[in-house]
């Protein structure tokens, strides 16, 4: 008896060891899966960084990145300075608030929807914003791009509640799939709302195109002033249903089972979806398929937490509207293509590759 304490002591030593062996493989793959996201997160800032200096430093008149930085910590009255400071700081800030929106919105649209192909306009929220501009033109005499965002603001906010108070009627509530006819059928009707206007008001096309291009060119630290409180609370909205989306993501019924509410979830995340579109669309006009490839990039570098997700795509939509902006100023110098048009050439073979690859597996 004596001799068998010390083997079932060294048994018991074998199988604590053993124990703490299996729980450190357990945490190597969590570790590698932690490592790999941060280092994409790292690349993301160390990617916006760069096109953030490329686009002060690029334009009809390039400027040397060692003389940008020179100036963005000392000044100076040079005119490559007043350049930078009045033109190119606010343009690019707008750049990266208009981008984080959009990537943010079109991340939690497909969340919401489970819908891969989701994006800002499947709601006719950027619709909405084009009313709001086009009335502001043809009736209320504004011409500035300032004055604009309100009204664009004022028509996603009429837009998002229409679509949600149709979808939200009848059995099931405000589902996926009503939300998405409902958000059609509010688009067409906008479209045709801003095509009766434009035919009866012919003054205000010719003002009304270069907003609905959507561009980042003149925009100033008054719209960055203007547009910032919006993506502050649309922010803290869509990162407060992080958890939701990832529950939602495996299925209604595992998402009750989990303690989440569906129906919450889904309001405050479209919520904070509406407002951060809202900010975006009425500071650049309706910048196309951010909001659609942003989110699928973000996914492929860091996976289908939320938690990370959002963030990623926080970081990889300034890099992807700032980049096209930077190509349309160089493309056609001294003049330049509006950054919605790039955003579109870009965009148009990501949404194919996606096509065909959902196709390949299906």
């Amino acid at each position: 008896m004596p001799a068998a304490v010390p083997t079932t002591s060294q048994d018991g030593a074998r199988s604590g060891g053993g124990g703490s062996a299996a729980g450190g493989a357990g945490h190597t793959p969590r570790r590698a899966v932690l490592a790999r996201r941060l280092a994409w997160v790292l690349a993301a800032l160390g990617a916006l960084a760069l096109a953030a200096l490329l686009s002060l430093a690029l334009g009809s008149r390039s400027i040397a990145p060692a003389e940008v930085w020179h100036i963005l910590l000392h000044g100076g009255d040079s005119n490559a300075a007043e350049v930078i400071r009045t033109m190119r700081v606010p343009r690019t800030l707008v750049g990266v608030m208009v981008g984080a929106a959009l990537g943010l919105a079109g991340t939690v649209m497909q969340g919401i929807t489970r819908n891969p192909i989701a994006e800002p306009g499947i709601l006719g929220i950027s619709q909405g914003a084009s009313v709001g501009v086009v009335c502001a033109i043809a009736f209320a005499g504004v011409h500035s791009l300032s004055g604009y965002v309100w009204f664009a603001f004022a028509g996603t906010g009429i837009a998002a509640v229409a679509v949600y108070a149709i979808a939200a009627r009848g059995r099931g509530g405000a589902t996926p799939v009503k939300l998405a006819l409902s958000g059609a059928a509010i688009n067409a009707l906008l479209v045709a709302v801003v095509s009766g206007i434009l035919t009866t008001q012919a003054a205000a096309m010719d003002e009304f195109r270069f907003w609905q291009v959507g561009s980042l060119s003149d925009r100033d630290a008054e719209i960055a002033a203007q547009i910032w409180p919006f993506l502050l609370v649309g922010l803290v909205l869509v990162f407060a249903v992080a958890r939701g989306l990832d529950a939602l993501a495996l299925g209604e019924d595992v998402a009750k089972g989990l303690g989440q509410s569906v129906a919450t979830v889904r309001l405050v995340g479209g919520l904070g979806a509406t407002v951060l579109t809202g900010a975006g669309v009425a500071a650049a006009g309706p910048i196309a398929f951010v909001g659609l490839a942003v989110p699928h990039i973000a996914r492929a570098l860091v996976g289908g937490d939320h938690r990370w997700l959002l963030p990623m795509a926080a970081l990889l939509g300034p890099v992807v509207l700032l980049v096209s902006d930077v190509v349309g100023r160089l493309v056609m110098r001294p003049g330049e293509v509006p950054a919605g048009v790039m955003t579109a050439l870009i965009g148009v073979p990501f949404l194919v590759a996606l096509v065909r690859r959902r196709g390949v597996a299906a």
